[in-house]
């Protein structure tokens, strides 16, 4: 009997198990979130008198390298770079010194952010193996911030360097040499933080350094500067404004691009508003008719001249102190340059722009009286020309009317380009908005330092679309202008050319100065913005909500009718 209630006892118990029994899946427990740790080094981190040619690192789990030839920072630099191996998943790295070490000198590697977990990528931020060739570390640092001269936002991996200035510094130093010291913001610092120096005085240096190689290419390179000696030990915090060079002009040897055009290519941006270069072409000592353009969004210019057959040419082309010679032959191309003509509005034109055309060829003759602007009553509108050669562009001044259709007829031989060719009839209709689909703009500058300055909306990608010049004027009007959200700056235009000037580094000149208002202004339709701009306080980008827009204050319905252009 008893062993029958024991047998269904253990029957009953299987049963209320199995029923207990869920079915689930197993799970990893929590997510690592915790960098790799450094268990030992050899020799030790912070080691004196150090005279080893390789470094083994051991970590408590493994590791990856990631973006190790960006993140990486040796300071001083070395003119060979160590082996640092293996690349592959492990728990011990070895660096193997490839270059001969200064004497009594403190070394450091930053490896960034570059060295993570192997599962989940977690970095060990801002890890440093620290050495010194002499007899102690040396401990003392300098700091600062960097921005771009003329834009709002920075750049990032910006090289921040100090060449020590004793009786062999020149300022040629940048162009051809190392500096002493660097280290780097790396991709999301503005700040920056030169650690491990020994006392001096130095020459404090910026560097967005395109081609990797610690030195200055002011061809590709921007560049930020301190123009007095920096002596450490200091506590000042530095700001470094970097600034692309306008590099002085050098022409190259031309190519021809046609039967009746070269390609002058020349080096460098170059801003050909207040000096365009001197171009002579010639056979033997006759001096042949041509008209110089700019190429579009090219560094080349154009030169234009009558077809030729088969010959030998020779070019002169000067430009302020430059002057160079060259000679070239040419070959007679079936391929010519025609005039045509087109236009880069279409559609709807705003009420500050001027109806623009554009040439393929040059015009060196623009008929008047050949032309017809009209509205849609038909009634015919006045309108004055201005062309420039230079760029191939027609402009069309004319008061415009708002919620308006026009039409602009050029008859037969209004146009006519250097080879002598007409254009044919060309008609282009365009139209204005209503003045309740645009908006006003209403700027009341504060505390400005000096005049003249440059007011300026620009768009995201920084293109501007609306400008005002100003030797005094402190309340500024951008009347009728495209909905949009605009960022506002000023420049100050210290020598009065009317355009922003960039910095020299060789001429120790900065930048003009640009100043940001710190918020994007929202110009709706069918309102009127009033907006303060204080310029004496620093630019803060603002934090945007949710959407990514914001309320302006003073903006309202707009209630007026602006003066029409």
């Amino acid at each position: 009997m008893f062993k029958k209630i024991f047998i269904a006892f253990c029957l009953i118990l299987a049963l209320s198990l199995l029923g207990c029994a869920k079915r689930g899946s197993i799970t990893g427990g929590l997510k690592d979130t915790l960098p790799p740790v450094l268990k030992s080094s050899f020799p030790k981190n912070f080691t004196t008198n150090f005279t080893a040619k390789e470094i083994n690192l051991t970590f408590d789990e493994y590791i990856k390298l990631k973006d190790m030839s960006k993140q990486l920072v040796i300071s001083p630099p070395m003119k060979n770079e160590p082996l640092i191996l293996p690349t592959n998943a492990t728990k011990f790295l070895k660096i193997e010194i490839k270059d001969t070490l200064q004497p009594n000198t403190t070394y450091s590697f930053n490896f960034g952010q570059s060295i993570t977990d192997n599962n989940e990528g977690n970095a060990l931020n801002q890890f440093k193996y620290v050495f010194s060739t002499g007899s102690y570390i040396d401990s003392l640092s300098l700091a600062g911030t960097i921005k771009d001269a003329y834009n709002k936002e920075f750049d990032n991996f910006v090289s921040i360097m100090l060449y020590e200035m004793d009786d062999k510094y020149t300022d040629s130093i940048v162009y051809n040499q190392m500096p002493r010291y660097i280290t780097n913001t790396l991709d999301s610092m503005k700040t920056f933080k030169l650690e491990n120096l020994k006392a001096g005085k130095y020459m404090l240096v910026a560097l967005k350094d395109a081609n990797k190689n610690n030195k200055f290419n002011s061809k590709e390179d921007k560049i930020g500067f301190i123009k007095q000696a920096i002596t450490i030990p200091n506590d000042t915090l530095y700001e470094l404004e970097l600034f692309k060079e306008t590099i002085p002009f050098k022409a190259y040897k031309p190519t021809q691009a046609s039967g009746n055009r070269l390609f002058l290519g020349y080096d460098g941006t170059q801003n050909f508003k207040l000096s365009k270069p001197t171009v002579v072409l010639k056979r033997g000592s006759e001096i042949l008719p041509t008209i110089i353009t700019q190429m579009p969004k090219k560094d080349s210019l154009q030169i234009w001249y009558k077809p030729l057959k088969n010959d030998s040419l020779s070019i002169e082309i000067k430009k302020d102190q430059y002057a160079k010679d060259y000679s070239f032959k040419i070959r007679d191309q079936n391929k010519k340059d025609t005039l045509n003509v087109s236009t880069l509005q279409s559609g709807t034109i705003g009420f500050n722009d001027r109806f623009t055309l554009d040439a393929s060829t040059p015009l060196v003759t623009i008929d008047k009286t050949k032309m017809r602007l009209i509205n849609n009553a038909k009634e015919e509108v006045p309108f004055e020309t201005e062309q420039d050669i230079f760029n191939q562009k027609l402009y069309f001044d004319f008061k415009k009317e708002p919620a308006e259709k026009y039409s602009l007829t050029l008859l037969p031989g209004a146009l006519t380009d250097f080879f002598d060719e007409k254009s044919d009839t060309l008609t282009y209709k365009f139209d204005t908005k209503p003045l309740d689909q645009v908006g006003n703009l209403k700027i009341q500058l504060q505390n400005v330092k000096k005049f003249p300055v440059i007011v300026e909306l620009t768009n995201d990608a920084g293109d501007v679309k609306a400008s005002k010049y100003t030797s005094g004027e402190t309340v500024i009007n951008f009347n009728l202008i495209e909905p949009s959200l605009y960022t506002l700056r000023i420049i100050y235009d210290d020598n009065k050319n009317e355009q922003y000037d960039t910095g020299s580094f060789l001429e120790k000149r900065y930048s003009e100065e640009v100043v940001y208002y710190s918020k994007q202004i929202d110009v709706r339709i069918n309102w009127d913005v009033e907006q303060s701009f204080d310029v004496s306080l620093p630019y803060i980008p603002e934090p945007k909500d949710k959407t990514g827009k914001k309320n302006e204050k003073g903006a309202k319905p707009a209630n007026r009718k602006p003066e029409l252009n």
